[in-house]
């Protein structure tokens, strides 16, 4: 670890590639032989140009998107997808069927209920605190969609498999798993994602969305909530959050160029989640929160016997160069988000930490 660098264990905003972070360093005052920083070249010069087509072109090449694909970066985050989705999609006689899981899928399902749209909450873990993910869901066969959480930040859970919808369109709320396993994407017809967990900073939201939906979008919806506005113009018909679609860009060139593509980063994000999920099995200090069956490999949560402990053990791993391990606000205990730029040896480091706190404290 670098003597002027920590472990970046936060939720989000959250740790990026080091190699990434010094390319914008060396972009930061004269991008590409320009004379201009890259936050100052112009949305519509060439240089931007390069940089969205690139980004666009990896995203497509690491999910192996075909041509019914739309590749969108748009400003005001997930949460404004929670209302765009239903916005754009379900007209008068419409249904969509949600997953509830937990806070995210909360505010979906809310955003689409004070539209007056017809949906349904086919399945729900909040019997269990939304401690696992449900199985054997009943879907609508004439959905136009259905929704999903498919990782949750705050209860550390993590769908494995997609659900089987048939014919019904999956959509998914991403933000904090995306890039970080190989799936198939033929069943999705939009993924969303905030960047400031997996690939970027805060400011952008990566939309990937199938042209069969995309159609759906009426010519009645205000300007900036319909999605064909955004496909017609390569998502520039305004300015975009430049700075942030670069760092995606640099992202998603880490990924494939050094990380080799998603099948090597998922062996890595499963091996970092296993070293500490087989530490936490095998502790009577340290409990996961999450059901076996339904843990995430990004966000680990875990409770030590008191919540002095956890303030304690939260304040001394931060003196010992660990950050970001508080527990959501909404529910306490800690929390390790273990995203695609945090190293195994970040990992491997932390249980050493635990377990000699584990020892002067157990």
């Amino acid at each position: 670890m670098s003597t002027d660098r920590i472990y970046n264990f936060n939720a989000g905003p959250a740790a990026l590639p080091l190699s990434v972070l010094e390319e914008i360093r060396e972009s930061f005052l004269n991008y590409d032989n320009s004379g201009m920083s890259v936050t100052e070249i112009s949305h519509r010069s060439k240089w931007f140009d390069d940089i969205i087509e690139d980004a666009i072109a990896r995203t497509k090449r690491l999910l192996d998107l075909d041509e019914s694909y739309q590749v969108l970066f748009l400003q005001g985050g997930a949460s404004l997808q929670f209302c765009m989705i239903p916005m754009n999609f379900l007209g008068n006689g419409d249904t969509a069927d949600y997953v509830n899981t937990g806070t995210w899928s909360t505010k979906a399902i809310k955003e689409a209920q004070i539209q007056g749209k017809t949906i349904q909450v086919v399945a729900s873990s909040e019997d269990k605190n939304f401690a696992y993910i449900p199985s054997d869901i009943q879907f609508t066969p004439n959905a136009v969609y259905t929704h999903i959480t498919s990782n949750n930040t705050i209860k550390g859970t993590q769908w494995a498999r997609f659900p089987d919808t048939g014919n019904v369109p999956l959509i998914a709320d991403m933000s904090s798993d995306i890039l970080s396993r190989s799936f198939d994407v033929k069943p999705f017809g939009l993924i969303y994602a905030g960047a400031q967990k997996n690939m970027g900073p805060a400011g952008v939201c990566l939309v990937i969305i199938r042209d069969d939906l995309l159609q759906r979008s009426p010519d009645t919806l205000p300007t900036m909530l319909n999605y064909q506005t955004f496909a017609n113009k390569n998502s520039m018909f305004n300015t975009p959050p430049c700075f942030a679609v670069y760092t995606i860009q640099l992202v998603l060139k880490w990924l494939e160029e050094t990380i080799g593509g998603l099948a090597q980063m998922e062996a890595i994000n499963q091996q970092k989640a296993r070293t500490l999920y087989d530490f936490f099995d095998a502790s009577r200090f340290y409990s996961g929160t999450a059901e076996p069956d339904s843990r995430s490999i990004m966000n680990v949560t875990f409770r030590l016997p008191s919540e002095d402990l956890e303030s304690t053990f939260v304040q001394e791993a931060y003196e010992n160069g660990f950050s970001g391990l508080k527990g959501h606000r909404s529910v306490g205990g800690c929390r390790a988000s273990i995203y695609n730029a945090t190293p195994l040896q970040a990992v491997e480091d932390l249980v050493d930490f635990m377990q000699t706190f584990e020892q002067i404290n157990g």
